[in-house]
């Protein structure tokens, strides 16, 4: 039987955007331009199409209405390392977890996003497995700067580098004149330079931990220090304040901030007036060190979870605005490079599986602190987008927007079980954790993408525009 080309979705709960209160909500969308065409709160749809030609799809009293999440730091690492992720699995729990676009980041897949040809390869790739849309970061790695304009033709939505070696051989790191070579190329577009912030310092050197037992998280910790985000930070922060004094602006961006001892100098940054932004993410405002068991690899990831007082030093940030939004920073890899048998924090893989599951670890860790609704779609959707250059059809629920919606129950509770996991290695430290706020379904322009663990076939775009 063909799918009805008019859906409407009624809602007795509906949040429409972070501005918009609790209210009932009536959505009209066409699904063959998968656009919202109408949005009804206080009176009935008016349109003119003939009820036969509707389906309608009714919420229950618990569930909630709300936009498509998007996420804008996501490994999906294909081609080249699929054992690891790829764009069917890694899409598939999106979908389970509420998130409608990802944004995929320049590495793990080999080759990188770091030239035309590079890119050709990655959509190539791409091309018929995604579930829920997908865009692009390009990488700022040496020598490829000339390359940034182009990329930026083909429809990135900006820059990553590195500034610590990133674990690959195939994405090195960049040294500050190699940042300004890129910062050049970028200096008055709408474009963004994305930063891992760590950096060492060649006046104040880490020094190699006390503790040399790599089973222990102490011994990881004490290697990877907040000094090395804090001196990473302040040469961004310098960067973006000379170009911004020079009148050619570039947007600067610090991807999974962790590091409370930072936030002094990006506050300062922000009312300072500077164009930067940064993101934090949900392992950090929701694990601490002090839980983490010695040998327990699954919880390594660069830069490192932190004590107690730093995640509450986070939480505050992000509650003041000075985080402008929350990622997972979906980084799997296969079970053996997490060295789960050894426990050997030096040597595993440093990344952590969330992206099916950011919604629920972050209303079950803020709504102990108070948090809205609203601040969190802020945090999970309208600022990711308005950050990525999706803002125009992401990130609320509205006339003309893609009609990316999420059935959404906040008041259910479950446990996460291995069973349910989508992402190809079920590896993760949320494994056993009981969270609030359970996706039911999951719409992509207005076609159900997920439902209650069952998925449609790919459906996604690349975000090219």
């Amino acid at each position: 039987m063909p799918q009805c080309r008019w859906l409407i979705i009624k809602a007795d709960r509906a949040i429409l955007s972070p501005l918009h209160e609790i209210s009932p909500a009536s959505v009209l969308i066409d699904r063959s331009t998968g656009k919202i065409v109408q949005v009804a709160t206080d009176k009935p749809l008016v349109h003119s199409v003939h009820p036969s030609q509707i389906e309608t799809i009714v919420l229950e009293p618990d569930q909630m209405l709300i936009p498509g999440l998007v996420d804008s730091h996501v490994h999906l690492n294909e081609p080249g390392r699929t054992e690891w992720e790829g764009f069917s699995t890694g899409t598939r729990a999106a979908a389970a977890g509420g998130v409608t676009t990802v944004i995929d980041m320049p590495l793990n897949a080999i080759p990188p996003t770091t030239t035309v040809s590079h890119f050709n390869t990655k959509l190539k790739a791409a091309a018929g497995q995604c579930h829920v849309d997908v865009g692009f970061w390009g990488g700022v790695v040496p020598d490829n700067a000339p390359q940034l304009p182009l990329l930026m033709e083909m429809g990135v939505r900006g820059f990553k580098c590195f500034l610590i070696e990133s674990g690959v051989d195939e994405f090195p790191c960049v040294d500050e004149a190699q940042v300004r070579l890129a910062m050049d190329q970028l200096a008055n577009t709408d474009s963004v330079l994305l930063f891992h912030a760590e950096m060492e310092s060649v006046e104040a050197p880490v020094e190699a931990p006390a503790n040399t037992d790599h089973r222990t998280y102490a011994s990881f910790l004490d290697s990877r220090p907040q000094s090395l985000e804090t001196h990473a930070i302040d040469m961004i922060i310098r960067l973006t304040r000379e170009y911004y004094q020079k009148e050619t602006p570039v947007n600067t961006h610090i991807v999974h901030l962790s590091a409370a001892s930072a936030i002094p100098a990006i506050r300062a940054a922000k009312k300072e007036g500077l164009p930067l932004t940064v993101e934090t993410c949900f392992h950090y405002l929701n694990f601490t060190s002090e839980t983490i068991e010695d040998g327990a690899t699954h919880f390594k990831c660069c830069p490192p979870i932190r004590e107690k007082a730093n995640r509450e030093a986070l939480w505050e940030a992000l509650l003041d605005g000075t985080i402008d939004y929350v990622v997972s920073d979906h980084s799997p890899c296969t079970a053996e490079l997490k060295k789960l048998d050894t426990g050997d924090f030096g040597g595993a893989w440093g990344g952590i599986a969330s992206v099916q599951f950011g919604l629920p670890v972050l209303w079950t860790e803020g709504r102990q602190r108070g948090i809205s609704i609203q601040q969190l779609l802020h945090w999970l959707s309208y600022a990711p987008a308005k950050r990525t250059r999706l803002s125009h059809k992401k990130g609320q629920i509205g006339e003309g927007f893609d009609a990316d919606l999420v059935v959404w129950r906040p008041e259910a509770s479950f446990e996460v079980k291995v069973q349910d996991i989508h992402f190809r290695n079920k590896v993760s430290p949320y494994i056993g954790q009981q969270l609030q706020g359970a996706v039911d379904c999951t719409l992509l322009r207005g076609n159900v993408v997920y439902d209650r663990l069952v998925f449609s076939w790919p459906l996604g775009h690349t975000l090219l525009d």
